[in-house]
Order: C-alpha cells, then structure tokens, then sequence
C-alpha cells in the first residue's frame, strides 16, 4: 500500500499488510467466482443407437451341399439355399421313410454347407410277452392240459405236428391220462431234446 495512503489514514505498517492481503484474498475470491459461475453452453446428449441384432446374412444366390443318408426316401447329395435348416434337407430327401423315428434330430437347426445327416432306424416295436423260461417262440401263454387237450390244442406246441400230437392222445387213451409229464418220454417220437423242450409248456 502506498506510503501516503497509510500516512493520510494513520495507519501502522502491520495493519496495512493485513489488509493488503485481505483485498488481495477478495479480489481472487471475486474474480473465481465470477469465472465459474458464467453459463457454460451446454452440449446436447448424443443419441446412441442401439445395434440391433443382425442375423447372418447370406451371400444372394449362395448354396450349400449336404448328404443326407439312412431312412429316407431319397437319400443322397442335394443342393439347397444357404440358410437352410434340417427340415429342408429332409424334405429333399422325400422325407423319411415310414416307421423311421427322428428322435435325437433338431430338424429346427441350420445347416452348415458339405455336412452330413443320417437319419436314424425305424423306432423299435413295442415288446411282446415273453414266454416264461425256456419256452419256445410261438408257444402258447399257458400251458398245455396233455389230459384235456385236443391233437388241434397239441399241434400248437412247437416241435409237435398233428402225428406226433395224435402220439400223444393214443398214449394217453391206452394208459388212462398222464400222471406227470414226464411220462411224455414213453411216447413214441419225442426224444430227450424235444421233451425238454416241450417240459415247461404242458401239465398233466
């Protein structure tokens, strides 16, 4: 501060510097202020745009090759459109024979081009009854009476045709019925291989 300034206002020279700094430190503080409280121009929001998501595009015109094999009804190499999905491959192919199951298959699935589809085996037959234990294929469900049964009811029997079945009734006409099966060893024809056979598909 001047000297005739602190002259003039009786001013010491300590209380001069203090103020010094005091109207130093306020013209900073005013000078800051003013600064950042001017309007800044304000910049508009960009506009993001979302990516939609683009599925593959093919190539127009392209094709792709594939063999399609097994249960169909034209099986071979067939030529079909890029993007193309298993259900058009086998509609190439004629589509799949009767009986064959496509089980395991996404026929929903895009093909890939040189690729290969096989086309699984016909769906397995529902199980039949099995005969009990040792039975023959064809026996009968239940066995057979040798007391009761008729030569038509006998020649159902694997292995027993109407001569051997008529055998059987004669042997049991002349010695009053069959008391056990195994007395179907003393009939004229049936040998140890056969009886076993017959054993578990007839009663007395």
């Amino acid at each position: 501060m001047p000297v005739w300034v602190q002259t003039r206002c009786g001013m010491e020279r300590g209380s001069a510097l203090a103020l010094t700094v005091v109207l130093v430190v306020a013209v900073g503080f005013a000078a800051h202020h003013f600064w950042t409280g001017r309007a800044e121009p304000v910049r508009p929001p960009e506009v993001v745009r979302a990516a939609a998501e683009a599925s593959p595009t093919e190539t127009p015109g392209a094709e792709i090759v594939v063999d399609v094999s097994g249960k169909v009804r034209k099986p071979g190499i067939h030529r079909l459109p890029a993007g193309s999905r298993l259900v058009d491959a086998l509609s190439a192919a004629g589509g799949v024979r009767p009986g064959t199951s496509t089980e395991g298959l996404n026929r929903a699935r895009f093909l890939v081009d040189g690729e290969q589809v096989v086309v699984g085996g016909p769906a397995p037959p529902e199980p039949a009854t099995a005969p009990g234990p040792g039975a023959a294929p064809g026996a009968p469900s239940a066995p057979v009476s040798l007391n009761t049964a008729t030569v038509e009811q006998l020649d159902t029997l694997p292995g027993v045709g109407p001569v051997l079945a008529q055998h059987i009734v004669d042997h049991r006409t002349r010695n009053g019925g069959f008391r056990s099966v195994d007395e179907l060893r003393e009939v004229d024809g049936i040998g140890e291989r056969r009886y076993a056979d017959l054993r578990p598909l007839v009663r007395p």
